[in-house]
C-alpha cells in the first residue's frame, strides 16, 4: 500500500522549488539585459555574473539550496510511503520542513538575513531526522 498523504508535502515543496525558479529568472533576466554585460561562456560562472545585485543572486542562492537537502527530504517522504504503516508524526514532520523551508526562501530571498537563515536550515533539518527515524524505526 502507498501513503500518498506523504506525497502532498513533495508536491507543495516541489510547487515551491517551482515558484523560487520562476522568481529567480523574473529578477535575474532584467538585471542582465539592464547591465548590458555580454554573456561569454569562457568565464567561470563567479565571474560571469558577478555584475548582478545582491537581491538578484539571493534568488538563485536560495533556489540552489532547494535542489541541496531537500534532496534528504524527497527520499525520506517516499521511503515513507511505501512503509506498511503511515506514521502521522512522520507526515507531520514532513509539512514542518516545507514550511521552514519556505520561510527560509523568503528570507533568504527577501533580506538575507543569515543568522536567521542558518537557524531556520538547523531547525529545518530536525524533521528529516524525526522523518528518517520513523522510516528507520519500520525497518528494524
Amino acid at each position: 500500500m502507498i501513503h500518498t498523504a506523504y506525497l502532498l508535502p513533495v508536491t507543495a515543496l516541489i510547487a515551491w522549488s517551482l515558484v523560487m525558479w520562476l522568481w529567480m529568472y523574473a529578477t535575474r533576466l532584467p538585471a542582465i539585459m539592464k547591465s548590458g554585460q555580454p554573456m561569454d561562456p569562457t568565464k567561470p560562472k563567479s565571474e560571469l555574473l558577478s555584475f548582478l545585485p545582491a537581491q538578484v543572486a539571493w534568488k538563485a542562492d536560495n533556489y540552489n539550496h532547494l535542489m541541496e537537502q531537500p534532496t534528504i527530504f524527497y527520499a525520506a517522504s517516499f521511503v515513507l510511503a511505501l512503509m506498511p504503516v503511515a506514521s502521522s508524526t512522520a507526515l507531520t514532520a514532513a509539512w514542518v520542513y516545507v514550511v521552514l523551508r519556505v520561510i527560509h526562501s523568503l528570507v533568504q530571498a527577501l533580506a538575507n538575513a543569515i543568522n536567521l537563515r542558518f537557524s531556520l536550515h538547523v531547525l529545518g533539518t530536525l524533521p528529516l531526522f524525526v522523518m528518517v527515524w520513523a522510516a528507520a524505526g519500520q525497518l528494524i
